[in-house]
């Protein structure tokens, strides 16, 4: 094949295990001193990272990235799509927003956008010769495959071979697996070097007659199993994980609303793996039953959350929250929902209008055409306190609540233009901010926790314990699939 070196994993599902194979693999060939880089040719996600170019990809490249210790960077992700409805998305290439597209359109505009994602890769394969490319979904959507990106039409435009990864968690692993293969082309399947079985539990002996089956049947490979392995954290793709370390008797209850198009679910990750923080997400007002903290996170489509918020009763939750001492944290598309206005001239994420928000703090924002994407690091305003995470906003907001910031910052790339983010409360109950990540760093994660009134004996330093897991996970996958498998594949010298 042209790129041996370039090794693609597909999965047979979404939430096969793609997204953690691909960071195992780079955390294995890294410690072993070799270079490699993750790409994932489109990825479809609500989790967003800033690169060091200040564009955005989605959040499970920049996990990999940091499993194959580099920085995070556009070439990785070239296509991002970020759903804004059942229907569109925000199309994101090379790191920039070029539109909002529904899905038969941007079904349309696909293949335009190969010759982009090949030049991404194609850059990336520069500095990086060993690269570990993940799919999308599966690559037997046959409805799709005409135009398709991210599976077997990228795997075939450059030339690599693959293998596909199954979760015989789910059940039915054989007709996953056996099924995938049936509906490629001839050459297609003889583009697939193996096949990688997930999550398993159990005496591996009941599960070797179907593998030998398996292989037969197919004249492929069975790579490995890797077994289930318990309380993995690794950041999510997409969807909001509910996983928490266990609590400590001191802690305090936070609460996350999880309105319809909430994005950057993994802001809430260092507090949730705290363990003096429990945290929930919760949709129905119903089940609110008090918290010390509510959160309003991110958001895709800000008016219409907005609406949503005062549609299914959240308005009169809040207003009580903050009437008996309650506080509320609002970040980025929340910042703008705790204004007075939201305003979309140009339509971006809707019908164009302006909205009446929920009045908790005097700012007014109006949605930009262009994004603001950065990196960005400083210190809070009330406390030495240590703040680093990223912005990712079309909003700019005005109003007398700016005077009160909540942090003074800088684009990591421009140290020497300091500026001011956000707004608190006279009373202080009430935090907005447009920096996504602010829970990363200890000091203020610690800032918080004090400000609803727990000061915990031991700060929990999420980096700390986000690159144990990398290992942990690296560990069990070299295990299962030694390193000489991955050798062999990538077609790598040996000492």
């Amino acid at each position: 094949m042209k790129n041996p070196q370039t090794l693609m994993v597909q999965g047979t599902t979404s939430d096969a295990g793609k997204s953690v194979l691909v960071a195992a693999i780079g955390r294995i060939l890294a410690r072993k001193g070799l270079k490699p880089a993750p790409f994932k040719p489109q990825n479809m996600a609500l989790n967003g990272a800033v690169t060091k170019e200040g564009g955005e990809i989605g959040r499970a490249q920049a996990v990999q990235a940091r499993a194959c210790f580099l920085e995070p960077s556009i070439l990785m992700n070239p296509v991002l799509l970020k759903p804004s409805s059942d229907t569109g998305a925000e199309v994101i290439v090379h790191g920039k927003v070029i539109g909002h597209l529904n899905a038969i359109n941007y079904h349309e505009k696909k293949t335009s956008l190969l010759p982009e994602v090949i030049q991404s890769f194609e850059t990336l394969q520069q500095s990086h010769p060993i690269i570990i490319v993940e799919g999308a979904g599966s690559p037997a959507e046959i409805n799709l495959r005409d135009r398709d990106i991210a599976n077997m039409g990228f795997a075939e435009a450059v030339d690599c071979p693959v293998i596909i990864i199954a979760d015989i968690d789910r059940g039915g692993v054989f007709a996953h697996l056996l099924g995938t293969y049936e509906l490629l082309s001839k050459s297609e399947q003889q583009r697939i070097k193996g096949f990688v079985i997930n999550r398993f539990r159990g005496d591996i002996s009941l599960l070797e007659p179907g593998l030998k089956w398996l292989e037969e049947r197919c004249n492929v490979p069975v790579l490995g199993v890797i077994p289930y392995i318990h309380d993995l954290y690794i950041e999510a793709e997409d969807a909001i994980d509910h996983k928490q370390l266990a609590l400590h008797e001191e802690h305090i209850k936070v609460v996350v609303i999880g309105y319809p198009h909430a994005g950057n679910h993994t802001d809430m990750d260092p507090l949730r793996m705290h363990p003096n923080v429990s945290l929930e997400w919760l949709r129905d007002t119903k089940q609110f039953n008090g918290a010390d903290m509510i959160i309003l996170p991110g958001s895709t489509s800000v008016r219409d959350d907005l609406q949503w918020l005062k549609d299914n009763g959240w308005q009169e939750v809040l207003d009580k929250h903050l009437r008996y001492g309650g506080k509320l944290l609002a970040i980025c598309g929340g910042f703008q929902v705790v204004g007075k206005t939201v305003a979309d001239p140009y339509g971006l994420e809707g019908d164009a209008g302006i909205s009446d928000a929920l009045g908790y703090l005097a700012i007014d924002t109006v949605l930009e055409k262009e994004r603001i994407s950065r990196n960005v690091l400083g210190e809070l305003c009330d406390s030495p306190a240590v703040i680093q995470g990223y912005e990712i906003h079309s909003g700019i907001s005005h109003g007398t609540a700016l005077a009160r910031p909540f942090c003074k910052i800088h684009d990591v790339e421009k140290p020497d233009t300091p500026f001011y983010d956000g707004a608190i409360s006279d009373d202080r109950q009430v935090i907005g901010t447009y920096v996504h990540g602010l829970f990363v760093h200890p000091e203020t994660v610690d800032y918080f926790l004090q400000w609803v009134g727990l000061t915990p004996e031991k700060s929990f330093d999420y980096a700390a314990f986000t690159e144990q897991e990398i290992e942990r996970l690296a560990d069990v996958v070299e295990e299962a699939i030694p390193f000489v498998t991955w050798q062999k594949l990538l077609q790598l010298e040996t000492d």
